[in-house]
């Protein structure tokens, strides 16, 4: 694995502090002025792949610890009790969600079940005055994440979206230069983001629980990345859906092509598939340089080199500097590192479009934010 000598050089010498605000350096994932003995309590909703992945990572945290679990499935309660020490009196179900409220020993759920359930759990538990994480996309539609982040405002509660490459260093460190204006004017951005799918009867592919294919689920990286490549908000977007098998995708998007217009003149072309292996990356042009990561959006190891050479950071694990990062700003006051709703809310306009100039067989259509 790569070290952090150059990373941390610049870091040590104050190249990148300022020009990383709202983001942190990797130096400061975590505060030094966090309260003594004081963690972020979470709680998991949803109890599938990802929620086991989030699980074992905040094993690693400092700030944050897990501390109950809200799930549908009753014979999967005895096997989280165990690995993760979980009281009886912080296990919930859908039913019962509401009592979470009265529950001190949890200021956050993080909801991780299914796309389609999004809206419906992160309603549910901003009622409760519990403070929300939910996974991306955040939602089906744009109007369903306008209803989200209006009812958590309306609880008073924090509300983030699981972008956690915003807390990933190899990430942080090209936003840095851009923002620096090591790259000059961004003039041109090629992501791709996909895999080879496998059980045809999971719930991925299923409209119902998923909202859409490809798109929805990994092509918000791509699509995200193209933003935070360019600092920019898109104007505009084509997008064309290629399907070689109608039966297993019958549902949702297979493979997805988009282009994205931005108010500073760069384009970015994007893509997106549930159809093949070895489909990772980000590359950005500007008028002084290029920055390339590949692999870019996986949960690691990123790597990447930009025209100065290789990117010698030394990559993390993203869930645990996410819940660490996210714990420092619910306890600490920290600024939010693009992770908001509102963050999840600009990249589910763009996905209305893609899917509108898809309907329209790759018309342009112009967003408004």
């Amino acid at each position: 694995m790569n070290t952090r000598r150059d990373f941390l050089q610049k870091i040590s010498m104050g190249l990148g502090a300022a020009a990383l605000s709202p983001l942190m350096s990797q130096a400061s994932f975590f505060s030094a002025n966090k309260i003594p003995g004081r963690k972020l309590n979470v709680a998991l909703m949803g109890l599938g792949g990802y929620a086991g992945i989030v699980a074992r990572a905040m094993k690693q945290c400092q700030m944050a610890t897990l501390t109950g679990i809200v799930t549908g499935t009753p014979s999967k309660i005895d096997k989280w009790k165990k690995d993760y020490n979980i009281a009886d009196k912080n296990i919930y179900n859908y039913d019962n969600l509401q009592n979470i409220a009265k529950n001190p020993d949890i200021d956050v759920v993080y909801i991780t079940t299914p796309n389609s359930l999004h809206q419906k759990h992160v309603l549910q538990v901003a009622a409760t005055g519990k403070h929300v994480i939910c996974e991306k996309p955040l939602a089906d539609t744009a109007q369903q994440a306008r209803e989200m982040i209006a009812a958590c405002k309306k609880a008073g509660v924090k509300f983030y979206v699981g972008y956690r490459l915003h807390f990933q260093p190899h990430t942080r460190e090209i936003i840095r230069m851009r923002q620096a204006g090591e790259f000059g004017k961004i003039m041109h951005v090629n992501n791709y983001m996909g895999f080879r799918i496998g059980d045809p009867t999971q719930w991925r592919l299923k409209k119902a629980l998923a909202g859409g294919g490809a798109m929805m689920d990994v092509g918000v990286y791509a699509l995200n990345g193209a933003r935070y490549a360019t600092g920019e908000e898109p104007i505009w977007v084509t997008a064309q859906e290629a399907k070689t098998d109608p039966v297993k995708f019958a549902e949702v998007d297979e493979t997805v092509t988009f282009q994205l217009g931005f108010p500073g003149g760069a384009i970015a072309e994007c893509g997106t598939t549930y159809n093949f292996n070895n489909f990772e990356r980000l590359y950005m042009i500007g008028e002084k340089g290029f920055a390339e990561l590949s692999p870019a959006f996986g949960y690691g190891p990123i790597k990447g080199r930009t025209h100065l050479g290789e990117l010698q950071i030394q990559d993390v694990t993203h869930q645990a500097a996410q819940m660490d990062g996210l714990a420092d700003c619910i306890l600490n006051g920290k600024p939010d590192p693009n992770m908001t709703g509102e963050e999840g809310l600009k990249d589910m306009i763009v996905i209305d479009a893609v899917y509108e100039s898809i309907r329209k067989n790759g018309q342009k259509i112009l967003i408004n934010q």
